[in-house]
């Protein structure tokens, strides 16, 4: 049997996991919830030079906390990171989190790291009075959580931009012969391209399955300069670019494993978008295990397989939701 694309070809294809998502068309951003049946192993990698994260000091080594209730993704720049205020209160009511106190009355915490995209000067509507809207849409999003979900112009992704391109959600998923799965998800709004300069090619073809993202191809006599960044933005500003991500596996890791994983996806940033990680950007990457650690721990080769699937399988996410956000808004057919 060879590798495949899952089933659904999203990050839900790992079996206990669902995703929610919530946007605000009028304000033109929204939020995105990666939703595990139960507490996981979690890593995160930073690359970018502006990010912008909540609670992923909690997933350094050696910290008190080695598992995570949910992962959110938002836009809103710094107001964003309110999303994790409505998933909580989801997780609360649902009687989930980390148990410091076990007494009557004293509520487990929820543990929800995140990080955010810049949409707010987009044009969309952000006059928004009083308390920003995103712990409404982080709330909403968990209530929404399933294994189906929209990709494009959806959650986190709602008002992104990719270089000089609609932005947007993505995701992917891949099975390898012996019924290992990963999966991805991505809001991409990145300062670079993810378009190879003057084709309809997407840097990341070579990984592409089954035409996900319109089977485009560079022409065989393809070649460029180097400072040639094809359809990156225009005049960047510094802070209002980013790539945010989650990739999620049923392989069972742990937290250090996680982490080597979290920073052999980074190089499916590298592999989709030119150019990535620059001053503009604050990309990150999460890492979810829902099997949480094996005992004994799996040997290095076994985590190279699993990083190595996973920047595959995030460079094919961040295509798709890029080409899912331009085929909605009718620059693709």
């Amino acid at each position: 049997m060879a590798t495949t694309a899952g089933k659904r070809n999203l990050i839900t294809d790992v079996a206990g996991v669902r995703v929610g998502q919530a946007q605000d068309a009028r304000i033109d951003t929204g939020v995105t919830v990666i939703l595990p049946d139960a507490p996981v192993v979690a890593a995160c990698a930073v690359a970018g030079g502006g990010p912008g994260t909540r609670e992923t000091d909690l997933l350094s080594a050696g910290m008190l906390v080695d598992r995570v209730d949910a992962i959110f993704l938002s836009g809103g720049s710094a107001f964003g990171l309110g999303a994790a205020d409505g998933v909580m209160a989801g997780l609360k009511q649902a009687g989930r989190g980390f148990s410091l106190v076990d007494r009557p009355g004293v509520p487990p915490t929820p543990i929800v790291p995140g990080a955010i995209l810049y949409d707010l000067a987009n044009g969309g509507d952000k006059n928004w009075e009083g308390i920003a809207p995103y712990a409404a849409l982080g709330l909403e999003a968990f209530n929404t959580a399933a294994q189906d979900f929209s990709l494009g112009r959806a959650g986190a992704g709602q008002g992104a931009r990719a270089g000089q391109h609609p932005g947007g959600t993505g995701s992917a998923s891949v099975v390898t012969a012996e019924g290992v799965t990963v999966g991805a998800l991505a809001c991409v709004n990145s300062f670079g391209s993810v378009l190879m300069p003057g084709t309809d090619a997407y840097w990341a073809w070579p990984y592409e399955m089954a035409g996900e993202f319109g089977g485009g191809r560079p022409p065989a006599d393809f070649s460029m300069d180097p400072e040639d960044w094809g359809a990156a933005k225009a005049n960047p500003v510094l802070g209002q670019n980013t790539t945010i991500a989650c990739i999620a596996t049923d392989a069972a890791l742990t937290p250090a494993d996680a982490r080597r994983v979290a920073q052999m996806a980074l190089s499916g940033f590298s592999r989709a978008i030119r150019p990535v990680f620059a001053p503009f950007d604050g990309d990150a990457v999460f890492v979810l295990s829902t099997k949480g650690e094996a005992s004994p721990a799996p040997d290095p080769l076994t985590v190279t397989r699993i990083g190595e699937l996973a920047a595959s399988t995030l460079a094919r996410a961040i295509a798709r939701g890029v080409h899912e956000a331009r085929r909605q808004t009718g620059a693709v057919v």
